[in-house]
């Protein structure tokens, strides 16, 4: 008797003859949640308590990306910002109606404070960060460098010495410092993608073989989507020591794989022009195709006969044909199979425009005439201000353009650029689709005294992105004057919103203090804990962000009861910054029925009476079946 088969395992979980694996499921989820705790798919657990707050020291070796340094990037990441970003109303263009935004700081704390309004929101990131060659790098490398440390760097505190610093390879950690600059970075960054969003990195070979490392720590493995080769220069330069570079990547990670659909690219005219209709078919244009296989199959060496004129046909020899008999049969009756004007021709098989996939999958090689190269990229900022050279590294719009059309962007997206430049990214939106919303980071790196953006007028690498934007959005705008969106009422946003990194317009409890003379300070400090210096809209935009309300949400005055009242999206959230809070004022913002309530803890003025009664007064007016109003002082 022959022995009885039996499935593997394996075969069997295939078939779906397996139980649910609810380990699996949750390795999975923990997967999702945490990928950077996977090596070779096992879990480090020494990496996930760390991810979870318990600091571990680093212990066994494992395979994977090590450095000095990576550890310790997780204190980073974990310690939270207590910066707030500050309306620039001056700088910006369009403030009140525009959804897009600059950001003027260090992009480390800019991520941290995007994190509760933008977490999951971000459709695509497009970054093109230092590529760690020497001398360009600026970014601290030592964790106890803060917002402290940014706010001398920019002059806005007094300055004891220390400052940002330039990464070269003389200091023993040269790779190990640009991870610890990116790590903290990308993990952040991560966080703020949609589950179907996606990250395009541009990095050269300096180093693209780590960045392609700790991307699958940060992103997972299995996250990955393509590394991209980008013609950046067409001729050779032929002074270069072994090879002439004309090429930088493009690395490319998913949010979730599962959920990231690749956008196809248009069909060129010239592509659809190969497709004719000879014979009149009312399917529309097709194309040709060859009917034969380049190896010999037994089974399809039959005779075709032309239903026109009666020849008949054999594939060459050493060939077969590339249908089964029965399916060309059928081909030939459905009037799919060309056999020439006169039916004497070899026959072909007929493929319709109509039924060809509207679009094109991206290869893996972007040329320098579908996505531009550098020295376009000179052209425009030459065209913008008279000089190509006023920012070494920048990039042309339509490589983001493409990285976009790939991502599937669309309307009302969100695309997060943090490491910005001259902003070749916000141009880049406004081309694109001028309703696509942007984020644009940027250190306000100082240039240097003899630099051309110097000469040019400009003090930072911020100052000429902001630039860059106005100039773009105005060439925009004069183009297409005039010119209204597809409902006929509005014009394109070429606007956008400049906040600027700044200390909290709250003065924070420093736990540290030991002396008497600073607990005494800080007890003095906290009887009004506002800066002085803070306007209203400052405050408004910190209780926003730190709210979870994007930094575009709409924001309208009302008078209730005398005070002067911010109403954020729509009445969700009513925030009141009168120091003298009345009973009438909480009676009307009850009676407007929000979300949400915040007021300045001063405006009580130590009246604990009226605080209570204001929490019960909330309280009271929930509707049934809905949760109470959120009241709470700052």
């Amino acid at each position: 008797m022959d022995a009885e088969k039996k499935l593997t395992v394996q075969e069997a979980a295939d078939k779906g003859l397996l139980s649910q694996d609810v380990a699996e499921e949750k390795r999975e989820l923990l997967k999702q949640l945490f990928p950077e705790v996977f090596t070779e798919d096992n879990i480090d657990f020494e990496q996930l308590r760390r991810v979870m707050g318990d600091w571990v020291e680093p212990g066994k070796e494992r395979y994977g990306l090590n450095w000095p340094g990576k550890a310790d990037c997780m204190k980073v990441i974990q310690a939270p910002s207590i910066a707030t970003l500050k309306p620039a109303r001056d700088e910006s263009t369009d403030f009140d109606d525009t959804d897009n935004l600059f950001v003027e700081g260090d992009n480390l704390e800019v991520l941290k404070l995007l994190q509760k309004a933008y977490f999951g929101r971000i459709k695509m990131i497009y970054i093109d960060p230092p590529y760690n060659t020497g001398g360009e790098f600026i970014y601290p490398d030592k964790y106890q460098e803060n917002l402290e440390t940014y706010l001398a760097y920019t002059g806005q505190v007094d300055d004891e010495g220390r400052k940002f610093s330039t990464n070269t390879d003389a200091g023993g950690r040269f790779h190990a410092n640009w991870l610890n600059m990116m790590y903290p970075r990308l993990y952040l960054a991560r966080n703020l993608l949609r589950e179907d969003g996606v990250i395009f990195i541009s990095i050269d070979d300096s180093e693209q073989s780590n960045l392609k490392l700790l991307c699958d720590i940060v992103f997972g493995e299995k996250n990955f989507v393509s590394s991209i080769i980008w013609q950046k220069k067409y001729a050779p330069q032929n002074d270069a020591k072994y090879f002439s570079e004309n090429h930088d990547f493009l690395l490319c990670y998913a949010r979730n794989i599962e959920n990231f659909k690749i956008g196809l690219l248009p069909r060129s005219d010239e592509a659809n022009s190969r497709y004719k209709n000879p014979d009149n078919d009312p399917r529309g244009p097709w194309k040709s195709g060859d009917l034969t296989r380049q190896e010999f199959r037994p089974n399809d060496q039959y005779e075709i006969v032309s239903p026109v004129s009666g020849k008949t046909f054999r594939p060459p020899s050493g060939t077969s044909w590339r249908r089964p008999q029965e399916k060309m049969r059928e081909l030939i009756a459905d009037n799919r199979i060309w056999f020439g004007p006169e039916g004497t021709a070899a026959p072909s098989e007929k493929r319709f425009l109509s039924e060809v996939k509207q679009g094109i999958t991206p290869q893996t090689i972007w040329e320098r005439k579908d996505v531009g190269d550098t020295q376009e990229a000179k052209k425009l900022l030459k065209t913008y201000f008279g000089n190509g050279n006023i920012f070494e590294t920048s990039k042309p719009p339509r490589l983001i353009q493409r990285a976009m059309l790939v991502s599937g962007v669309s309307e009302n997206d969100i695309v997060l650029d943090f490491f910005a430049g001259s902003c070749s990214t916000a141009e880049a939106f406004f081309s694109y689709d001028s309703n696509v919303k942007f984020i644009a980071v940027q250190l306000p790196e100082i240039c240097e005294e003899k630099s051309e953006a110097a000469k040019e007028g400009f003090s930072t690498i911020a100052e000429i992105g902001k630039e860059r934007i106005r100039r773009a959005a105005k060439a925009i705008s004069d183009e297409t004057q005039n010119q209204l969106d597809l409902e006929g009422d509005k014009k394109s946003d070429l606007g956008f919103k400049v906040f600027k990194l700044s200390q909290s317009n709250f003065s924070i409890w420093d736990g540290d203090a030991d002396e008497v003379e600073d607990l005494a300070a800080q007890l003095e400090m906290h009887v009004d804990h506002i800066d002085q210096a803070s306007g209203p809209e400052d405050i408004l935009y910190e209780l926003l962000l730190k709210a979870g309300f994007e930094l575009t949400t709409k924001v309208e005055k009302q008078a209730m009861a005398g005070k002067e009242v911010f109403s954020v999206a729509d009445g969700a959230l009513l925030i009141c910054l009168d120091k003298e809070i009345t009973p009438e004022l909480i009676d009307a913002l009850a009676d407007a029925d929000p979300l949400q309530v915040i007021c300045l803890d001063e405006g009580f003025k130590g009246n604990d009476q009226l605080k209570t009664n204001a929490v019960q007064t909330f309280k009271s007016r929930a509707k049934e079946d809905e949760e109470a109003i959120v009241f709470r002082t700052v």
